[in-house]
């Protein structure tokens, strides 16, 4: 059956095989984080919150790997790879004995992870013509974004009626039907010059990133003051400038920033980091708030955020249809004003809020998603060449990983220094309303980076962005092409 389809709906599936089953996971742990703390004795949000960021931290460093592993080793080899790394150690991940080997796990998992989503997104683009790719974001929308709002109700399920150990597990059989018909069906694409790979860039890029997030997880119980806090921060710093510097200056750099050149291509990453980094955010926090302060089940919590994955299935159709007639800034500029409109108004919710209000909220936030995510993804690779769209797929959704990594780590460390100022321990019923306050105080800051991000919608150039729109396409010019050449979209 699966042979009689065109072969761009074959690759469409099995993407959406892929990103479901990376994105799923990436959320669904959101749900267990009190439990596996208790499970594995583990008290502060610093250290626990490493399940999610440890695996972000490796998504983000081999993400980059993905586009020249795929160039030089074949696309569908590199694809079958990440599935089969991912679904192994998700099963490793079940076989966790404390939270230390849970983390390694979880940073093996990433790898996997980092390599699957770019080569898949990669041979999708290459499937479908420019004309169709809206139609291609409409459908991929839907698995991009719910599955991370579906997460929390899996997670909470599993965690009711098994263990912990099933949140890895369900990876499993995806994992194993998603090789099967990638053996039968995917064609293989290489480069004929993949060009060699960049240690320099590598070690860079996974350096910088891994101090400066394990300097987040100190800030919120030492303070900025404190000397590992200092020496990991600046030297991450350091370290990720080393690494722009080097990519900007070698032949085969590993993440070819120079692409960034394209108005387009930067406006859209732009757009991309700012909805990940406040998307995540918000996920986690409202996940450990809905459990240590209000004390719902890891059920009720996942049921109470699961409206987010109905708005954006409401809005992925109407939304694709209507990118075809006013392009992609509005619709952006729509989605992050809406999402920044909800986080602030959890800032303003206390133990006593119907949950229903607060299903609602989700509901809206996942309609703002769905309005950022659907012009993004038709519009992103519009004036990028098809010789580099791996590449591109490396950078966008690497820096993605990024923003959603440092989202959780900033949060994570904003929650532990206003729980501290509060005097409040997270679980504690003694503590709940010192609990909410701190929750409210870093729900009020994370609302309003979001709000500040709404203005990175008027970088988006609804000219260059004419080709993915179902109209009479618009040669654009290099120059053209910059945001600043369409002031009025």
């Amino acid at each position: 059956m699966i042979g009689r389809l065109e072969y761009k709906w074959i690759v469409a599936l099995l993407a959406t095989f892929a990103i479901f089953m990376e994105l799923l996971d990436s959320t669904v742990v959101n749900v267990a984080i009190p439990t596996l703390g208790r499970d594995f004795h583990v008290t502060t949000a610093s250290t626990i919150q490493w399940v999610i960021t440890g695996y972000l931290l490796s998504l983000a460093v081999f993400i980059p790997v993905s586009g020249w592993a795929a160039d030089r080793f074949g696309s569908k080899r590199v694809f079958m790879f990440a599935l089969s790394m991912f679904t192994g150690s998700s099963l490793l991940c079940a076989l966790a004995w404390n939270v230390e080997s849970l983390i390694a796990f979880r940073i093996m998992q990433g790898i996997g992870g980092g390599m699957l989503s770019p080569v898949a997104f990669a041979t999708l683009w290459r499937a479908f013509p420019p004309s169709e790719r809206s139609v291609a974001a409409g459908i991929m929308v839907v698995p991009a974004a719910a599955a991370p709002a579906c997460g929390p109700v899996v997670g909470g399920a599993l965690l009711k009626w098994a263990s912990w150990e099933w949140i890895f597990l369900v990876n499993v059989p995806v994992g194993v039907a998603a090789l099967i018909i990638s053996f039968f069906y995917l064609r293989e694409q290489r480069s004929p010059e993949p060009g060699r790979f960049d240690p320099y860039g590598f070690g860079l890029s996974a350096s910088g990133l891994a101090s400066l997030l394990y300097a987040l997880s100190l800030v919120g119980s030492r303070g900025f003051g404190d000397a590992r806090v200092i020496a990991f921060g600046l030297g991450g710093a350091a370290l990720t400038v080393a690494f722009g510097f080097v990519e900007l200056r070698i032949a085969e750099p590993m993440i070819d920033v120079r692409i960034l050149k394209d108005g387009l291509f930067r406006a859209c990453n732009i757009a991309w980091l700012v909805t990940q980094f406040t998307f995540s955010s918000m996920i986690f926090l409202l996940t450990f708030e809905l459990q240590a302060a209000r004390g719902l089940s890891p059920l009720e919590s996942g049921l109470t955020t699961f409206p987010m994955a109905i708005g954006v299935m409401l809005i992925a159709q109407p939304a694709s249809r209507l990118y075809r007639i006013t392009g992609p800034r509005r619709l952006i500029f729509i989605g992050l004003a809406v999402s920044a409109a909800v986080t602030l108004t959890l800032y303003r919710l206390d133990l006593e809020t119907n949950l229903w209000a607060l299903r609602a909220l989700m509901l809206a936030r996942g309609l703002g998603f769905g309005l950022v995510l659907v012009p993004l993804q038709a519009a992103t690779y519009a004036t990028v060449p098809p010789a580099i769209t791996g590449r591109a797929t490396a950078l966008y959704s690497s820096s993605a990983q990024v923003a959603g990594s440092l989202g959780v780590a900033v949060a994570a460390a904003l929650l532990t220094s206003r729980l501290a100022h509060h005097g409040a321990q997270l679980g504690n019923p003694v503590t709940r309303t010192a609990s909410l306050h701190a929750f409210q105080d870093d729900f009020l800051i994370m609302g309003l980076i979001a709000l500040a991000g709404i203005a990175v919608a008027f970088l988006i150039s609804d000219r260059a962005a004419a080709a993915t729109m179902n109209t009479k396409i618009i040669h654009v010019s290099p120059a053209e092409a910059e945001p600043a050449a369409s002031p009025g979209g």
